[in-house]
């Protein structure tokens, strides 16, 4: 039985997945499917951040373990998950035994302006640094991440109960970017086998970013032609087939060579 460990990105938490976690579960009825949060989030949102990527794949592997869970995993990563994914798979390539990664950016194969798009910059500023209401935090969010305003609508109250919830502190956000400045990344691939996806569209991260990684580690890279940076988001059934067609096929047709789905 495989075992898929799901991580957000920066700030996001379990409940950021919708019913992707469910309809992953449903794709692949003979694995277990788990998304956990990095420390800082969800329910670990009263802890401090780890300020290094290191760290947060410390803290995942101390999880899992504390769960009675046992490698090899299987990681559906986004953003800094997926950099999560990737030094986990390098530092430990034992427990890993493939990894899905979705819309991230890394040092040293892209720019600071493709890893987070200058016209976000003022907007990430007021999140972390301004005290506002649950809604209009979360609205500003869904405005940068989704391309799909039908998509936004459903969940915007959803995600601003999850924040007053379980609020994640503005010195936990700033960790997290902290921790995301700072990695870098290898620069060979590391010895799992991994497959990119990416929004041709994002927003918020340069597709660029994507197809920079895999003209450098030689990776497949499906490209997705309308989504923004929350892929899982705008198309969770999309983000489901890739990965069921990799687990099933324990490669991608597209090998690795950029691929613009239909």
């Amino acid at each position: 039985m495989r075992q898929w460990i799901l991580l957000r990105g920066l700030t996001r938490e379990t409940a950021h997945w919708g019913g992707l976690v469910a309809d992953l579960q449903q794709a692949l009825p003979g694995d277990a499917v788990l998304a956990v949060d990095l420390p800082g989030n969800g329910c670990w949102h009263h802890r401090p951040s780890p300020t290094t990527v290191q760290g947060m794949v410390q803290a995942c592997r101390a999880d899992l373990a504390a769960r009675g869970l046992v490698p090899p995993y299987h990681l559906l990563a986004m953003s800094l998950g997926a950099m999560v994914a990737v030094e986990w798979a390098q530092g430990a390539p034992e427990e890993i035994a493939s990894g899905v990664l979705v819309n991230t950016s890394l040092r040293p194969f892209s720019p600071f302006y493709h890893r987070l798009r200058p016209q976000n910059y003022g907007a990430l500023l007021r999140l972390v640094l301004l005290a506002r209401p649950a809604e209009a935090v979360e609205q500003q969010v869904l405005a940068m991440t989704s391309n799909l305003a039908a998509a936004r609508a459903p969940v915007l109250a959803h995600w601003a109960t999850v924040r007053r919830q379980r609020p994640v502190s503005g010195r936990n956000a700033l960790r997290q970017l902290l921790a995301a400045a700072r990695y870098r990344a290898p620069a060979t691939a590391p010895l799992p086998p991994l497959l990119l996806l990416a929004s041709r569209h994002d927003q918020l991260v340069a597709s660029a970013c994507s197809q920079a990684l895999a003209a450098a580690w030689n990776l497949p890279l499906v490209m997705h032609p309308f989504a923004g940076h929350d892929l899982p988001l705008d198309d969770p059934a999309w983000v489901v087939e890739q990965v069921r067609q990799w687990a099933t096929h324990g490669s991608h047709p597209s090998g690795g060579a950029p691929v613009t789905a239909a």
